[in-house]
């Protein structure tokens, strides 16, 4: 059944990621509950993306839904420009309060791509205004993924498909292979004392690169990059849209390391799933390289929508649903659902690895997957969940109940020939 609505504004409506011309029409959505997406037929499906890793306490969570109603009757939105108000500067405390080290300064924006701009613009103006000129590049890692932007396409992989088409528009990065063991530190050493005086920041997502794979590395890898950044004079960025708040076990996967960066880009989880909202979140050594009684000296940036206090009002709710502590033991119980139910999947054809990190689960595959046709299937078995790449992926929401969660995997052995 397609409803009305969607049969009206089909032909007006640009998608994300899909050939227009050949692809399958979405699923209509209607509501949203728990853990599961309520199609317009009536059919509810269970998701296993948790709407690209956003809703980590569930869709229509009460407590986050009462906040969003309270702030929207007192005010929806005020320009942050020369205004202040309570939502945002409360959550600005707060999250100086969760990170560690001295992460104290948030600079908000809607999305988390424009957070990693924002991110690349601080590290860039750190440098100028230190005096230092030539620092105009940034390092970054094949396989990872920081956004569609043209910014934060250069710093991408490459050979990422979505990108390449655009190769020598912007001004090119420096992509390295992320140092994994000792030798690889050691050519990445290399490389920086021969091209560091043009780098301004190393940037990286902790333990996970999200969108170019979910490709896992270690703490060892974190600690690495940080002696590197020390010894060549570069900032160093952790890119935790994808891994922040909870996502791979701990609250920010920086933990995993014991280390800081000097700049941190958040959004994903942020709100809990409800409203766009981003930080970066920069330490007081980059914060102060902009003090100054040189009006030049400032950050010339400000969305429009910076800091809506909507947005702030849906993070602070959620942050209230981390500070009780329970998320790490439903993180905990997805993680071992997750490993124990595609386990299986090792033995299926075309696959060459199974792994899971806190409640982020990946069956990864010799070849690129029929994305269009797979989502198709799951549908079929009850659940909504949309590979990338080489990788049938599970992100499912904390509170995913224990039977959802069997459902999850249980499509994916049905539907890769591993049941």
């Amino acid at each position: 059944m397609t409803p009305d609505w969607m049969s009206a504004g089909a032909a007006h409506v640009w998608r994300p990621y899909c050939q227009m011309q050949t692809a399958r029409p979405p699923l209509p959505v209607v509501a949203t509950r728990g853990s599961r997406l309520v199609l317009a037929d009536g059919r509810e499906l269970v998701d296993g993306l948790a709407s690209w890793w956003t809703a980590c306490h569930g869709y229509n969570h009460p407590h986050i839904a009462q906040a969003l109603r309270d702030q929207i009757e007192r005010m929806p939105h005020v320009m942050f420009g020369g205004l202040a108000h309570e939502p945002a500067y409360r959550l600005a405390k707060r999250l100086a309060d969760l990170l560690p080290g001295d992460l104290n300064h948030a600079f908000f924006a809607e999305s988390g791509s424009v957070a990693v701009e924002i991110a690349m613009k601080m590290a860039l103006q750190f440098h100028i205004n230190r005096g230092e000129a030539g620092r105009t590049r940034f390092l970054s890692f094949r396989g990872g993924y920081h956004g569609d932007t043209l910014a934060t396409m250069t710093v991408c992989d490459p050979e990422e498909g979505m990108h390449s088409l655009f190769s020598g528009v912007m001004p090119a990065q420096v992509i390295a292979d992320l140092p994994r063991d000792a030798e690889g530190e050691a050519a990445l050493d290399a490389l920086l004392t021969e091209r560091g005086g043009e780098i301004a920041a190393i940037l990286v997502e902790p333990l996970v690169q999200g969108a170019g794979g979910m490709l896992l590395h270690g703490p060892d890898t974190l600690r690495a990059l940080r002696r590197l950044a020390d010894t060549h004079g570069l900032l160093l960025i952790f890119d935790e849209i994808f891994t922040g708040f909870g996502r791979t076990g701990s609250m920010f996967a920086m933990q995993a390391a014991g280390i800081e960066p000097d700049i941190v880009t958040l959004s994903k989880a942020l709100t809990g799933g409800t409203l766009p909202l981003s930080a970066a979140v920069a330490s007081t050594r980059v914060f102060e390289a902009f003090l100054s009684d040189d009006p030049e000296a400032a950050l010339m940036h400000g969305p429009t929508y910076m800091a809506n206090p909507l947005a702030c009002a849906a993070a602070n709710a959620s942050l209230d649903l981390f500070e009780d502590g329970a998320w790490r033991a439903d993180v905990a119980r997805v993680s071992a659902a997750l490993a124990e139910g595609l386990e299986p999947c090792r033995a299926a054809p075309g696959v060459v690895d199974v792994r899971v990190l806190g409640a982020i689960g990946v069956v990864e595959f010799d070849a690129p997957v029929a994305v269009g046709d797979l989502c198709a299937r799951f549908a079929e078995e009850g659940v909504w969940i949309r590979p990338m790449g080489k990788v049938i992926y599970l992100t499912p929401a904390f509170t995913t109940p224990d039977a959802d969660l069997a459902l999850l995997t249980r499509a994916v052995r049905r539907v890769i020939g591993a049941d």
